[in-house]
């Protein structure tokens, strides 16, 4: 089965607009079965971007044994949280072993939150110099960072390094607080791939009266994104989502702004992932 594909950026990778996130099932410990039964779901769905991060519990482990034999297949990435070079160079040694790999496509600095974060990983012996050496020596392709409490955090982190791709949230409740789709369209404009998270919210969007599955994913597809990684319980998530993904066509402004109006009077609580 196929799914469409976009161009990630400046890395050339022919993506699926929908990845496999992290999250879920993934984001468990204990759940082998389960995980794998997801895993392969998305392989058999044509998903061909996964993701993960350190910080994710057993997340890395559980790619590692799921994608066994379909590594040269696969668009594979993860992050680390790491602010200084040594706990990010630790972070990479355990993502790779996790993972069963040499190397990652894509690694990511992961949730930036503050602006002192960010001079951090830019200092003398901040994560940034981990990153770089990745590169270097090949155990990372390309370089990320993602965000999801203050865009301008995430633009300054833009404008210290030459990250390669941003992951942000894409979601109808954006436009209430601390929007992130106009940066989305300045990293798309510039040449970086986009990679829209919190699509669903963890679900909890799905609580607003009238909101579907296909209204989220659509509505995150319609914006300057490269393509959406979400996470799944099960393997009939899976199948609905690479369902609705293959059926997708821009949603228009009018259907957009219907659907922001609808989620607005929940939307400060829907987006849990920025605090007050």
């Amino acid at each position: 089965m196929s799914l469409p594909q976009r161009i990630l950026g400046q890395t050339g990778h022919p993506a699926t607009i929908l990845g496999l996130g992290g999250e879920g099932v993934l984001r468990t410990y204990g759940y082998e079965p389960q995980a794998k039964a997801v895993i392969h779901a998305a392989l058999g769905a044509g998903i061909n971007y996964f993701e993960s991060a350190r910080a994710y519990s057993g997340s890395e482990a559980y790619l590692g044994q799921g994608l066994k034999g379909r590594r040269e297949q696969i668009f594979l990435t993860s992050k680390s949280h790491g602010r200084t070079y040594k706990e990010a160079m630790a972070h990479l040694a355990i993502t790779l072993k996790n993972l069963n790999t040499d190397y990652l496509d894509l690694w990511q600095v992961h949730d930036v939150r503050t602006f002192e974060e960010v001079e951090a990983l830019a200092a003398p012996g901040g994560a940034l110099e981990a990153f770089d050496q990745a590169r270097d020596r090949g155990w990372a392709r390309f370089i990320g960072v993602t965000g999801h409490e203050n865009p301008e955090v995430l633009r300054r982190a833009l404008e210290i390094y030459n990250f390669d791709t941003i992951l942000l949230p894409i979601n109808p409740a954006e436009p209430q607080y601390r929007n992130f789709l106009p940066q989305a369209a300045e990293a798309l404009s510039r040449g970086m791939g986009v990679i829209g998270m919190k699509v669903l919210g963890r679900g909890f969007m799905l609580r607003v009266p009238g909101v579907e599955v296909k209204d989220l994913v659509h509505y995150a597809l319609s914006q300057s994104v490269s393509l959406v990684v979400i996470g799944a319980d099960d393997p009939g998530q899976v199948a609905e989502l690479a369902a609705t993904a293959r059926d997708f066509t821009p949603m228009p402004p009018e259907a957009q702004r219907r659907l922001e109006a609808q989620v607005a009077p929940y939307a400060r609580r829907l987006m849990y992932y920025k605090p007050a």
